[in-house]
């Protein structure tokens, strides 16, 4: 009988859902299990999901998830929402930080905050979920950064400066297909600083949702290996959230890493959403990174609790149902172990420290 295999994963919302969720101990949700949504503690044993990077994505008043409905077969383009308040974002951000710290708090140190790769083997050593706390989309921080030096000091060690919602810092790819990425301007000049300050604050900028010009200003600028925690590839499925051939060599030749996101309107040829979804489309994307970028520079970024995903996994507790078809398809121990961990705990020694 083949080991389990742990997984590390590169994205999710779940803070997002509890904060959305009316209750006055969203932490207990998540330590407590229930039925909703993809991730919480029980589930994630179940699963062998051993931690990740945890979203805190500040919600537009109109979610784009009321809008995946038009996430038709064949084309679509949907409308982005409005540019987001600082007052609006800084608020949601915060409570969802405050959701992240109760967690762990609360937890008996069933939940570990890493700060460092170093601290998330020793979490993962003792049996603890390690999480890594993400922001998805600036919106929060103002442009002379004093903000990013209040979330470094609760946590922070990963962002991405926009989602595809536009900010101060620069400009995402909208939610279409068929597109390329390049769909507008990159980093704003107060998203170079962002660049440069995460550099020295040892703080990963996530490459996915920003459009093409974006990811090239930030390849000019960072000294650190490129990262897109939840991207695909745009030759199998042309969607503009997902990376051209050029961009993957770019991340490659930087010894970064790419994050198979789950999403079925990123994973189908036809680009839509539908959880009926077999599971050789993941196979297939994750056949195509590994030979663009080499067995050490993949790994997964699920985007649970913020993406319709295959039936055929569901939840975190499915996790076992993929690797029991990567295993059938052929990957071995060795490569599974890098997919499911090891590639995410290099990449991160080289950004976070």
């Amino acid at each position: 009988m083949s080991a389990p295999v742990p997984v590390f994963d590169g994205h999710n919302d779940v803070l997002l859902r509890l904060h959305l969720t009316p209750s006055d101990r969203p932490e207990r949700l998540f330590l407590e299990g229930g039925a909703d949504g993809h991730l919480d503690l029980p589930r994630a044993r179940d699963g062998r999901f051993v931690g990740g990077l945890f979203a805190v994505f500040p919600p537009s008043p109109r979610s784009i998830a009321d809008a995946g409905k038009g996430m038709v077969p064949g084309g679509y383009d949907l409308p982005l929402p409005p540019a987001l308040a600082l007052d609006d974002a800084r608020a949601s951000t915060v409570a969802m930080v405050s959701i992240l710290h109760r967690i762990v708090r609360r937890s008996n140190g069933a939940v570990a905050l890493c700060r460092t790769a170093g601290e998330i083997r020793d979490a993962i050593g003792r049996g603890a979920l390690a999480t890594v706390l993400h922001v998805e989309g600036c919106e929060a921080i103002d442009t002379d950064l004093r903000f990013l030096d209040v979330l470094h000091a609760a946590g922070l060690r990963s962002l991405g400066p926009v989602w595809s919602r536009h900010n101060a810092f620069g400009h995402g790819v909208p939610f279409r297909f068929p597109s390329t990425p390049d769909t507008g301007p990159g980093l704003t000049e107060a998203g170079e600083r962002l660049v440069k300050a995460c550099n020295e604050l040892n703080i990963l900028v996530d490459l996915s949702h920003i459009t093409e010009r974006g990811f090239w200003d930030v390849a000019r600028l960072s000294k650190a290996p490129l990262v897109a925690s939840h991207s695909n590839v745009h030759a199998l499925t042309p969607s503009a959230r997902n990376l051209t051939d050029r961009q993957l060599d770019a991340i490659r030749d930087s010894d970064g890493l790419v994050g198979l996101n789950f999403a079925t309107c990123f994973l189908r040829p036809d680009g839509a959403m539908r959880s009926d979804t077999t599971l050789d489309p993941m196979i297939r994307h994750l056949d195509a990174l590994i030979e663009r970028l080499g067995e050490t520079r993949v790994a997964f970024g699920s985007d649970f609790d913020g993406a319709l995903i295959p039936r055929a996994i569901g939840t975190v507790a499915g996790l076992p149902a993929l690797i029991k078809a990567l295993r059938a398809h052929g990957y071995d121990d060795a490569l599974l172990a890098k997919i499911g961990t090891e590639n995410w705990l290099r990449v991160l020694e080289l950004t976070i420290g």
